[in-house]
């Protein structure tokens, strides 16, 4: 008989966890939720945007609402108020145990800064009571924002400095625009013929008389596109209410879509309220008929369109871009040509910077190693177990 002894060698590697700690990013207003995490070594946390502008902007405890230089930048994440699902995220992988300071840059700067009305977060920050806590973190910030405040009022003293001090950056990016005009409402007696009637209307900088030319109004004509044109012709027009604007589109394939001053290339939507828009009229190149589209002014306020065709670039972002009573006398800033530069300048991003985020885009993993994903304390927690065992032959 023949036999040997194997001694059994068992290897079991080291016990790995890795977390994926999930902050909100403006869906509670203006904060992290939460606000302030610990996290290990090789942690991942990723934050997930809601509707709004904001970003993730690495600081210092002693600068809280500036930039830390060589620090981590999520960059500009825009969400429409009406996204829910497939929210944009930025992940940041824990380093070492040493305090991340972070704030939202949005408004830097100015008295609407985002981070200066507490908007901040930390990783790994003190305890309550210590010198570097988040308490004393948010206090500073705090502090910055009501600085810029003051600073906003004091300058208030002159038209010019106001307006200086109102600035603020648009919808997306950080491309600085002048702070929107405010509205005198005018109550006032309207004749026209035989008509009479009293009218209460916001009158704007710059904005035409409110009563109509005529009972049916005036007609103005604008040409949309043309061959190897992407702009409107006229490019803005001074209209009063009742008046009728006719859309004439030609060669090409455009619309003519509300959106806003500081958001050009992106069809208005406040508050569940849509702007108006033509949809596509495709022009054959050859074409001798010429398909119209019409909008009736109601009243002086701006109105701001763009055309909305991506194929093969945005025309929006070329500066195909269209504006009804403008302010092109006050020195307000908010002219045509300075609509036209945010559009530009932005270059009609919008659009693509919203597109729905694959799933696949998450620092989620699926594995075929056995790795079992659940949750712990609100955090995903993934754990990767592997053992050697030797048998005996």
């Amino acid at each position: 008989m023949f036999s040997y002894t194997l001694s059994l060698g068992l290897a079991l590697m080291p016990f790995v966890s890795a977390a994926i700690i999930d902050v909100q990013v403006g869906a509670q207003g203006l904060a992290y939720s939460p606000e302030a995490i610990g996290a290990n070594v090789g942690d991942q946390v990723v934050f997930h945007f809601h509707a709004k502008n904001h970003t993730v902007t690495q600081s210092s405890f002693a600068d809280p609402c500036g930039p830390l230089a060589g620090g981590l930048s999520s960059g500009f994440m825009p969400v429409p108020a009406n996204q829910t699902d497939n929210l944009p995220t930025f992940t940041v992988e824990v380093k070492d145990t040493k305090p991340i300071w972070v704030y939202c840059a949005q408004g830097a700067g100015t008295a609407a800064s985002h981070c200066g009305q507490g908007m901040v977060f930390a990783i790994n920050c003190g305890q309550d009571g210590a010198p570097n806590s988040f308490t004393n973190f948010k206090k500073s910030a705090l502090a910055v924002g009501a600085s810029l405040s003051a600073a906003a009022a004091s300058a208030s003293a002159t038209p010019a400095a106001s307006a200086a001090a109102g600035y603020a950056t648009a919808a997306y990016g950080d491309y600085t625009i002048p702070p929107a005009p405010v509205p005198t409402q005018v109550t006032q007696a309207i004749t026209l013929g035989t008509e009479t009637w009293t009218t209460t209307y916001a009158s704007y900088p710059g904005s035409p008389n409110p009563t109509p030319a005529a009972a049916e109004g005036t007609v103005h004509k604008v040409i949309v596109g043309g061959t190897g044109i992407l702009a409107f012709d006229p490019l803005h027009i001074s209209a009063q209410p009742r008046d009728t604007i006719v859309f004439e589109f030609h060669q090409k394939n455009h619309t003519v879509t509300q959106s806003s001053f500081a958001d050009p290339c992106r069809k208005l939507n406040v508050n569940g309220t849509t702007g108006f828009d033509s949809g596509f009229f495709p022009v054959a190149t050859d074409a001798t008929s010429f398909p119209t589209w019409n909008y009736t002014v109601v009243d002086t306020a701006p109105v701001w369109a763009y055309c909305r065709q991506q194929t093969p670039s945005s025309h929006c972002g070329a500066g195909m871009v269209f504006a009804i009573n403008s302010d092109e006398s006050s020195g307000s800033g908010r002219n045509f040509a300075a609509f036209q530069n945010v559009a530009k300048s932005l270059n009609g991003t919008a659009a693509a910077a919203n597109a729905p985020v694959p799933t696949t885009s998450t620092t989620s993993t699926t594995t075929t190693s056995g790795a079992t994903n659940f949750k712990v304390g609100g955090a995903s927690v993934t754990l990767f177990i592997a053992a050697l065992i030797g048998s005996l032959l």
